[in-house]
């Protein structure tokens, strides 16, 4: 089965096209008008081995619009390429270091959107990314994805170590979790379903 999805989302603020391969190389072609987005999604892809296309525009405002939209739409974009989940592996965590940084993120593909987020940051820029919009995105794409996911700073000083970190762990453990199995039978649940 391909786990392969083609979503857009357009909005008075927003307008976003994307298409999502679960089961990709690592290509990724993203343009959201915030560079440094932009290269966090590269490393996602990479790390995660997904494809993806994602052309995103947002109003002049600020990072707040465009990127909370692509969480939502990237949220939704996992959770209808799933399906009904059968085979998949459900649970991951990961460790990840960047240089001086130590990074953590435990996914639960559970049908529950919940986020734990620890991540202290102490710039309010990185170049033109908004570091607060860190949280905004994941709690999105948590809601979004109908997953529980934890994220956490382990420690760190450079903030661009500790983002970069993150995203690449949340590439990797994101791909262990939707991994098929092949000792698992059905949905990964003694409810019978993920939703």
């Amino acid at each position: 089965m391909e786990r392969k999805i083609t979503l857009t989302r357009k909005t008075f603020e927003t307008d976003i096209e994307l298409t999502l391969n679960l089961d990709g190389t690592g290509q990724c072609a993203v343009s959201t008008g915030v560079g440094f987005f932009d290269h966090m999604m590269t490393l996602f892809t990479k790390h995660g081995r997904f494809d993806l296309t994602l052309k995103a525009k947002g109003d002049a405002v600020d990072n707040h619009h465009v990127l909370e939209d692509i969480g939502i739409l990237l949220g939704k974009a996992f959770a209808e390429a799933l399906g009904d989940k059968a085979g998949i592996t459900r649970y991951a965590f990961q460790f990840t270091p960047m240089d001086e940084a130590l990074c953590r993120i435990c996914i639960d593909i559970s049908g529950r959107s919940y986020l734990v987020y620890d991540v202290p940051l102490t710039r309010e820029y990185i170049g033109e990314f908004e570091t607060e919009m860190l949280e905004e995105f994941f709690i999105a794409f948590a809601n979004n994805s109908k997953m529980t996911i934890h994220v956490a700073s382990l420690y760190g000083r450079n903030n661009h170590h500790i983002v970069e970190g993150i995203f690449k762990c949340f590439g990797r453990t994101l791909k262990q979790a939707v991994t098929i199995d092949p000792n698992v039978k059905g949905v990964p649940s003694t409810k019978g379903v993920l939703e």
